[in-house]
C-alpha cells in the first residue's frame, strides 16, 4: 500500500497485538492465528489498528458495517472539534474517554466501539482519523477499486470527465474498477493533478510555470 511467514509471524506481529487488544469483544483465541489478511498492507499505527479491525469485521462478517459506522463515527469528530480535543487531551483520564465512547457509541457495533476502546487504551485517539482513512484503503482494495483523485482549476465538464475516465481505465488491473474523486483548486490556474494508486501526475500551469521560474534562476 503480505502472508504470514514461520511460527511467530513477525510481519503481522504488531498487527496482531493491536488486535489481542480487542480479543475480549471480537472473542479472538489467537490474534496471530485468526489475523485475516487483507489485500492490501497499510503502514504504520493506524494501519495495525486498521488491519486488526478488518480481520475481526471480516471474521465477523460486518465488513461494510464496520466502515459504515467508522464513517458515522468520523463525520461526528470532523464537526465537532472540542470532541477530538477531550478525547486527545492526556489531562483526561482514560476511564471518563471510555465513558463518553460508550455513549457516542451505544448503537454501534463491539468491533468498532472495541476498536475505539483500544485507541483509548493505547493513548491513540489521536489517530482516530488515520485509522479509519486506512480501514477505508483496505475496504476499497477488498472491493477491486482503484482510487483516483483530480483535482483541476475549475469543474470538469462531462465531456472532460468521460475523456478523463477513458484514458484512466489504463491504470486498471483485471477485476478492478475505478473509483474517480474530482476536487478544485483555483490556484492550479489551470490544468489538472491526477493521483491514482501510488502515482501522481502534475499537469497543471501552476507546476509548468515553476519549472519555468527554476530554469531561468539556473541560468542566472
Amino acid at each position: 500500500m503480505y502472508g504470514i511467514s514461520g511460527g511467530e509471524c513477525p510481519v503481522y506481529g504488531k498487527m496482531a497485538t493491536a488486535l489481542k487488544l480487542m480479543r475480549r469483544s471480537f472473542g479472538v483465541s489467537s490474534a496471530c492465528r485468526d489475523l485475516v489478511k487483507a489485500p492490501i498492507q497499510v503502514f504504520g499505527v493506524e494501519g495495525r489498528y486498521a488491519h486488526a479491525a478488518f480481520s475481526a469485521a471480516a471474521r465477523n462478517k460486518k465488513l461494510e458495517e464496520v466502515e459504515n459506522e467508522l464513517q458515522q463515527a468520523k463525520k461526528v469528530i470532523e464537526d465537532n472539534s472540542q470532541l477530538l480535543a477531550y478525547l486527545t487531551n492526556p489531562i483526561v483520564k482514560r476511564d471518563h474517554k471510555k465513558g463518553t465512547l460508550q455513549v457516542l457509541l451505544k448503537d454501534f457495533s463491539p468491533i468498532t466501539v472495541n476498536l475505539f476502546n483500544a485507541l483509548a487504551e493505547n493513548n491513540r485517539l489521536g489517530r482516530t482519523l488515520g485509522v479509519i482513512g486506512a480501514y477505508g484503503q483496505i475496504m476499497r482494495a477488498h472491493r477491486g477499486e482503484l482510487e483516483c483523485v483530480v483535482t483541476a482549476a475549475k469543474p470538469l465538464t462531462e465531456g472532460n470527465l468521460k475523456q478523463l475516465k477513458e484514458s484512466l481505465t489504463g491504470f486498471l488491473e483485471k477485476g478492478q474498477t475505478l473509483k474517480l474523486e474530482t476536487k478544485i483548486d483555483v490556484s492550479l490556474l489551470g490544468g489538472l493533478v491526477v493521483e491514482i494508486g501510488d502515482k501522481r501526475i502534475d499537469m497543471t500551469v501552476k507546476a509548468r510555470i515553476k519549472k519555468l521560474s527554476d530554469l531561468l534562476m539556473e541560468a542566472v
